[in-house]
């Protein structure tokens, strides 16, 4: 705004000189009471570039105050606000770090979770061979089980034959009695002097006697081996059940921990999967988030390399202004010093047409035709005279033009 009005203002004081110029180049005959006006007109004109002058001195110090304040590189006065900015940069920072503390909790969350079903799985590994090992222990259990059953059945089998083997010698012996009763009862008493001969009842006592100690002995035998055996296999078989128990219950609580595991785990991965989609969302939020900062971001830089761009065109301008001014104020001094050797002059020239228009009226009647002829003939362009009068200014004005701009003017008259 400074500049536009800066540079009505020179518009302003082309124009005036081109007036200026112009009336100056047509001067009438009435040369006196022209160059009056143009002096009048002329200080008028320096007073307007006096005050031009004033004008432009506030604006130049509006225009060093502004550039002190909004310049590029001031290190004091106003500047742009960005302070909203920073207030969501940093709530951006804050939320980018509390995004980042997450992925790091819920990364270790992962790692902890794999951890503990690495340690689940070693366990459950540990109790499969720890079932396999008792269900190989019960395996060889049961074979030392039937083992023990056809041992029992062998055994039984022996005392059966046992139990026959005795029936069949007390019968025999029952039989051997009676038989041996029946030939005392019919025998004949002969005595004869004869050694005495052996005791067969005692002799068949004596074997049955035998017989029923090494029976009773085998029986007590067979018996005690077969309920010690007993007690064994019983022992063994309550132990087995006991153990077999055992295991069955470590079994079930095995495998309701594996269900509770496998459960745990598919809870984990569940989450792990709910975990890395809001994951994947926050990242992909955050980087629309980044995006548009950095398209504000740039969109502000290029704002900025825009005023710099204006201020440097504005300097420029500003500049050119300033040239234009010197050069205006030299052709505006010079100028002036033409119009006051113009006014000196001028007024010489009529005081020299006045004397020669009062020694001349004689000799004008007898050749008043040629020579206003030859007056008419002769003044050129740019010229001034008077008819009647024998005195002839011819002015030459000599103008250096660079760039369209009148740099020095100079008139000489002949």
């Amino acid at each position: 705004m400074v500049v536009a009005l800066v540079v009505e203002q020179v518009e302003v004081l082309v124009v005036a000189l081109e007036v200026v110029l112009v009336e100056w180049t047509s001067l009438s005959a009435n040369e006196k009471q022209t160059m009056q006006n143009l002096n009048d007109r002329l200080v008028n004109y320096l007073d307007k570039v006096h005050a031009l002058e004033l004008a432009n001195g506030e604006l130049e110090r509006k225009i060093k105050e502004w550039y002190e304040k909004h310049g590029p590189g001031t290190t004091t006065g106003e500047k742009k606000d960005y302070s909203k900015y920073y207030t969501i940069i940093n709530d951006l920072k804050a939320q980018i770090l509390v995004a980042s503390v997450e992925n790091a909790k819920l990364l270790l969350q992962c790692d902890n979770a794999r951890l503990a079903a690495d340690d689940f799985k070693m366990k459950f590994e540990n109790e499969q061979y720890m079932r396999q090992t008792v269900e190989a222990d019960i395996n060889g259990l049961r074979r030392v089980m039937d083992d023990l059953t056809l041992a029992k059945s062998d055994y039984e089998s022996q005392l059966e034959s046992l139990n026959e083997e005795i029936a069949y010698l007390k019968k025999n012996h029952e039989d051997e009695v009676k038989g041996m009763q029946v030939t005392q009862a019919g025998q004949v008493s002969v005595e004869m002097n004869a050694a005495p001969g052996t005791d067969l009842t005692k002799l068949l006592n004596d074997m049955r006697n035998q017989y029923e100690d090494l029976a009773q002995k085998n029986r007590a035998e067979a018996e005690d081996r077969f309920n010690r055996m007993s007690a064994d296999l019983k022992k063994s078989i309550s132990q087995g059940v006991e153990q077999q128990k055992e295991s069955k219950s470590e079994l079930t609580e095995l495998r309701r921990t594996l269900q509770a595991l496998e459960i745990e785990l598919q809870s984990q991965l569940a989450m792990k999967k709910s975990l890395e989609s809001t994951l994947a969302e926050t990242e992909g939020a955050f980087c629309v988030k980044l995006a548009r900062i950095q398209e504000m971001i740039i969109n502000i830089e290029e704002q900025i390399a825009r005023l710099k761009g204006e201020s440097e065109c504005q300097t420029a301008e500003y500049q050119q202004l300033l040239d234009i001014k010197a050069r205006l104020e030299n052709e505006i001094e010079i100028y002036r010093k033409l119009l006051d050797g113009d006014l000196s002059k001028s007024s010489q020239s009529t005081s020299q047409s006045t004397r020669q228009s009062t020694t001349q009226s004689t000799s004008q009647s007898t050749s008043q035709y040629g020579k206003g002829a030859s007056s008419d003939r002769g003044s050129p362009a740019g010229s001034t005279s008077s008819k009647g009068s024998s005195s002839y200014r011819v002015r030459e004005i000599r103008e250096k033009v660079v760039d369209g701009v009148v740099v020095s003017s100079e008139v000489i008259e002949k």
